[in-house]
């Protein structure tokens, strides 16, 4: 008879647990994002009910039916109860795909047209001239474990954006952010992860009528205090994986606050590298224009005795004047940007203006960096951060849909307790624990106006937008190496010109000083000649400081990020055209 009754039983539980098996799966939607705007279909009984919801109602009906099915051979509410808990651990099962990073880009190249080896030279140039060679998958070899800043060797480069990456406000707020998303993920993790045990206690004075309550025969007893303690315990079974893609879409959060933390710290170094170029830049050409506008005016002072003599018209004189007048009309400009240059590397060094104290910077204490690392199109977009935090994005929203489309389903929830209630105090804990309950509860959605039906809708919608904008994040990022490598091409031909007509200009000076010297030209020509070599040069200073602006945007556009950057190991698929070294 023993035997027959665990036969019975075992035989019932599968039975019901194979019955509840079959209508969840059946009921479970597409496991695909592609097919999400289609409307599904109602089922004839659900009228009125949202779609998911009326398939979530199948799966309610199906638990319930098999709960009976159950209890009926059991015939106990602790067996009941049991059966519960295990056709909730053993059915429960994620309604939403798992996400998928995306693929990666099958791009080659990053330009057009194939790129060269190396960049053009300037060879008669001693600082910023030398040719720039692009490096497939060889960063950790280029940088040596150093950030790629250290590149330009440049001491004081370094101490400003290793300063300004600690104490920059920026940074700190991003990070705060970051620990805030941590924190956040941790508290939703405990709470859905674990039950929540809560312990109360309670003294209530009260009295009690007993005439209100029916019966009118018996003395009603005098004010009495109540006093109580009791352990409470629920927990929330994740039957659809609500939880599982709750947390889920907050770990994408924290990802996305740590990704955009690594952006705003390679934004903040390129930055800084950029306004160094840029100060130095404009150091040399105030230098030079104060040069050209000393020349001008003993050019002035020479054109001034000879129309004293009459040896030249009036509107010789006044057209030096007007040169001389453009040349000193641009000097106040360039100031201007220095002093805002200035400031602003106070900011960015978390300081203002007043406080900071700056070092000032120079061309020719810059080294350009000659080879400088690439990495192939499908290993680039995992070093980008702007890229991985778009990725992220598209994480979190994917398990907005899995959080939507649990919602739809039913929940179940298991509670119980257990206390002690006496009229005294020492008498609490005296005789044990004399108050206990235990409780399950399933709560199913069946109409709520097409809310949750919408929010999934909303949920799928949000995913084509993320996913839209991650393939517009790789996109402005292609273009953005793109951009950096021509810019790189095409300055170092412009540099290489200028250098070259720098260079001429200064052979012809000289032959006009030392003709000067043997009295065979006057210093009126010695003069313009030093005028046209100092525009020249100014020209080519400004072609140098493109190079180092370009291959500091280089470095961004490639995500290098100081230590951490770099490819594992090497790579032989071509980039651009550029012929890899192995």
């Amino acid at each position: 008879m023993l035997r027959k009754l665990q036969w019975k039983w075992k035989h019932g539980f599968f039975e019901a647990l194979l019955i509840f098996n079959w209508t969840a799966k059946r009921s479970h939607p597409e496991s695909s994002h592609a097919k999400t705007r289609r409307r599904e279909e109602k089922a004839p009984f659900s009228k009125g009910v949202d779609a998911e919801g009326g398939r979530g109602f199948v799966s309610l009906c199906a638990f319930v039916f098999s709960c009976e099915i159950f209890s009926r051979i059991t015939n106990t509410y602790f067996k009941r109860s049991l059966f519960v808990c295990a056709a909730a651990l053993l059915c429960g099962c994620a309604v939403s795909p798992d996400f998928k990073s995306p693929e990666a880009p099958t791009a080659t190249r990053y330009t057009e047209t194939p790129m060269p080896e190396q960049t053009a030279d300037a060879p008669t140039l001693a600082h910023g001239g030398a040719a720039q060679r692009f490096l497939i998958g060889e960063t950790e070899a280029v940088l040596h474990g150093n950030p790629w800043w250290a590149l330009f060797q440049n001491a004081a480069l370094d101490q400003l954006i290793e300063q300004a990456l600690a104490n920059n406000p920026t940074l700190a707020e991003a990070e705060a952010r970051l620990r805030q998303a941590q924190e956040e993920y941790l508290a939703r993790a405990g709470a859905s992860r674990y039950p929540s045990v809560d312990v109360g206690a309670s003294a209530t004075r009260q009295q009690v009528d007993l005439v209100t309550m029916g019966m009118p025969t018996m003395p009603s007893p005098p004010p009495f205090t109540l006093y109580n303690t009791s352990v409470n315990v629920s927990y929330t079974f994740d039957w659809f994986g609500a939880h599982a893609r709750a947390l889920e879409g907050l770990q994408a959060a924290t990802e996305i606050k740590s990704w955009q933390l690594e952006a705003a710290r390679l934004t903040l170094a390129a930055n800084i590298a950029a306004a160094v170029v840029r100060e130095a830049s404009l150091r040399e050409q105030i230098s030079i224009l104060n040069t050209m506008i000393e020349v001008l005016q003993k050019q002035l002072t020479i054109l001034e005795a000879r129309r004293a003599l009459g040896g030249v018209s009036d509107a010789d004189l006044q057209q030096l004047k007007s040169v001389l007048a453009d040349h000193q009309s641009r000097l106040p400009p360039l100031h201007q940007l220095l002093y805002s240059l200035r400031h602003q590397l106070a900011l960015y060094f978390g300081q203002t203006a007043g406080e900071a104290t700056l070092p000032q910077f120079r061309l020719v204490d810059l080294q350009l960096p000659e080879p400088l690392p690439l990495t192939v199109p499908s290993e680039w977009v995992r070093q980008r951060p702007d890229i991985r935090a778009a990725e992220a994005m598209l994480h979190q929203a994917s398990a907005n849909v899995g959080v939507a489309t649990a919602n739809l389903y039913p929940r179940l929830t298991l509670s119980g307790g257990f206390g002690s209630a006496a009229l005294s105090g020492e008498k609490l804990f005296a005789e044990g624990f004399n108050l206990w309950n235990l409780g399950v509860g399933v709560t199913q959605p069946l109409f709520r106006g097409g809310e949750l039906q919408a929010q999934k809708r909303a949920a799928e919608a949000a995913f084509d937008a993320a996913a839209a904008g991650y393939r517009q994040t790789v996109l402005q990022g292609f273009q953005n190496v793109a951009d950096a490598l021509r810019a790189l091409e095409t300055d170092a031909l412009t540099l290489k010109a200028r250098s070259a007509a720098a260079d001429e200009t200064l052979a012809t000076y000289r032959l006009m000083d030392a003709r000067y010297q043997l009295g065979g030209v006057d210093q009126w020509m010695v003069l313009d000649a030093e005028r046209r070599y100092l525009e020249a040069l100014l020209a080519r200073v400004q072609s140098i400081a493109d190079r180092y602006a370009g291959t500091v945007a280089l470095f961004q556009a490639m995500g290098v990020r100081g230590q951490e950057s770099g490819i594992r190991g090497q790579v032989s698929e071509p980039v651009g055209g550029i012929k890899i070294k192995n």
